[in-house]
């Protein structure tokens, strides 16, 4: 969570673009992923120049020697933030936009790479120099700010709260979800080093991000000391699928920046033909687009066979079973509505994740998780494609709070229930002996099965009624009586007082 000094420093950064011109968020968010990515780049350099140093190894820095930019042969020292940051602003802008730049787009040789097909169109939109040299300087600010913090992930923090500039919901029913809550269901999958992870709607890829940062804290060893995990991790194991290329170029970026060098990030309508993945992934982590525009003519026959439907987050959840290997594992948000929705398509999808493959979880959201971008209740689903079944009972879970205050606001507070959730999920068997009256319990298939499939967790929770005693009428007036006894003898003291 960003606060403080750090946190004004990046909402100054936002003023400045405000200032000079620029103010659509994402090309805002987009300008600043270049020139982080840009700054990273010379941090990356100098550290593995070091480490190679320090074990006696040849490295040829990226920046060595002459550079050829276009038909134009360059000092490739000059390309580096911490060379021509010291630049007056002139020419500091004339070397990003005519060098800096068209050296970044064309890093990469591979042009299949995720980084270098959402560059090719990408442009440099800083208008003056003034502007340029303004955002250099309090991007140095920042980066000193996060190199003083006692945080072990404020890199990600700081990006993250970034992102959360993107305030408006987008065409397609996106809206950014919360760190804190897709670290949970990443936590709650807890991926392994040999998984191969998707998101169809990735947006700006913060699950791929998350669970790559879990992979790092919690299976370092096994990866980066295996040269074919490692290379797994690197180049095979995240997918992700969207159709706003904006966000795709930020997410591949979003992903680069966090040490993923070829994530699999393609432009692509999960929903339609143009996606042929069928059992492919062992883990797909989503939220995927609740609400906007559907062509229904375009959508995959294969989903409509299953769900015909025109609501996406039926058939997103249609889609997800059939991109899941056997065995493999999804957590994904929907809204309230899948849950007890009656229509055909409501039942069948909800009747297919039951009796066909392993329903394990159902998680309550409350509605204000997701503010201030929108108000709408959601939940989470766990469950395992099996092919065959599996479903034996099934965990419901209501969420009261996540830390933050269900407000626009989303301050911080106290009350917080995903350590609960997350531990009581580890330790699942233990969960049935907890009551109906209880936060958790569980429920037998046989019995979701008798009420229609439905999952809402109202259906089974039950509430505990504890009957108060008030007093009698004739006390009540009694202490009403006592009272007015004792306003009226104040009233006297008070006038004797004023003399009335």
């Amino acid at each position: 969570m960003i606060t403080g000094e750090l946190k004004n420093k990046i909402d100054g950064l936002w003023d400045i673009f405000a200032a000079g011109g620029l103010v659509n968020p994402l090309d805002v968010i987009e300008q600043i992923t270049y020139l982080m990515f840009i700054h990273d780049l010379d941090d990356s350099d100098n550290l593995r120049a070091k480490e190679a140093a320090m074990l006696g190894l040849p490295y040829k820095s990226i920046f060595a020697n002459e550079i050829q930019i276009g038909d134009r042969t360059v000092d490739g020292q000059q390309l580096k933030w911490s060379v021509f940051h010291d630049f007056p602003a002139g020419k500091m802008y004339s070397v990003v936009q005519e060098w800096v730049f068209p050296f970044i787009k064309n890093l990469h040789g591979d042009k299949n790479s995720a980084y270098s097909k959402y560059m090719d169109d990408a442009i440099f939109k800083l208008p003056t120099p003034l502007l340029l040299s303004k955002v250099v300087d309090s991007l140095d600010d920042i980066y000193t700010l996060m190199n003083e913090s006692q945080s072990a992930d404020v890199r990600g923090d700081t990006y993250e709260y970034l992102l959360s500039k993107i305030s408006q919901s987008g065409r397609n029913g996106q809206f950014r979800t919360p760190r804190h809550i897709i670290r949970m269901m990443v936590e709650l999958m807890d991926p392994k080093a040999d998984d191969v992870i998707c998101d169809p709607a990735c947006g700006t890829s913060g699950f791929l991000v998350t669970a790559a940062e879990y992979l790092k804290e919690t299976r370092k060893n096994e990866i980066f000391f295996n040269k074919q995990k490692k290379d797994h991790y690197m180049n095979h194991m995240f997918f992700g699928y969207d159709m706003d290329r904006t966000m795709l170029r930020i997410g591949a970026m979003n992903m680069m920046t966090h040490g993923i060098e070829n994530p699999y990030i393609e432009y692509r309508d999960s929903l339609s033909d143009q996606n042929p993945d069928k059992e492919k992934y062992s883990l797909i982590l989503a939220n995927p687009p609740f609400k906007g525009s559907l062509d229904y003519d375009t959508v995959s026959a294969d989903l409509l066979k299953v769900c015909k439907t025109k609501k996406t987050e039926l058939l997103f959840l249609t889609l997800f079973l059939r991109m899941l290997k056997t065995g493999g594992r999804c957590a994904c948000i929907v809204p309230d509505g899948v849950l007890f929705g009656s229509s055909t398509a409501h039942k069948a999808i909800r009747k297919t994740i039951v009796d066909e493959n392993r329903l394990e979880a159902v998680i309550s959201m409350p509605s204000g998780v997701f503010k201030p971008y929108a108000g709408v209740s959601t939940a989470i689903l766990v469950f395992t494609k099996t092919g065959y079944g599996g479903t034996d009972n099934v965990w419901f879970y209501d969420m009261h709070a996540d830390g933050f205050s269900l407000d626009d606001k989303r301050t911080p507070v106290a009350e917080n229930d995903i350590p609960d959730i997350i531990a009581r999920f580890k330790n699942i068997e233990a969960e049935k002996v907890h009551k109906r009256t209880e936060q958790s319990f569980m429920v037998p298939k046989d019995e979701i099965i008798n009420n229609d499939y439905d999952l809402s967790i109202n259906k089974y929770k039950k509430t505990e009624y504890v009957p108060v005693e008030y007093p009698s009428t004739v006390e009540i007036m009694a202490e009403l009586d006592k009272i007015e006894q004792e306003i009226s003898t104040e009233m006297k003291a008070l006038r004797d007082l004023l003399g009335l």
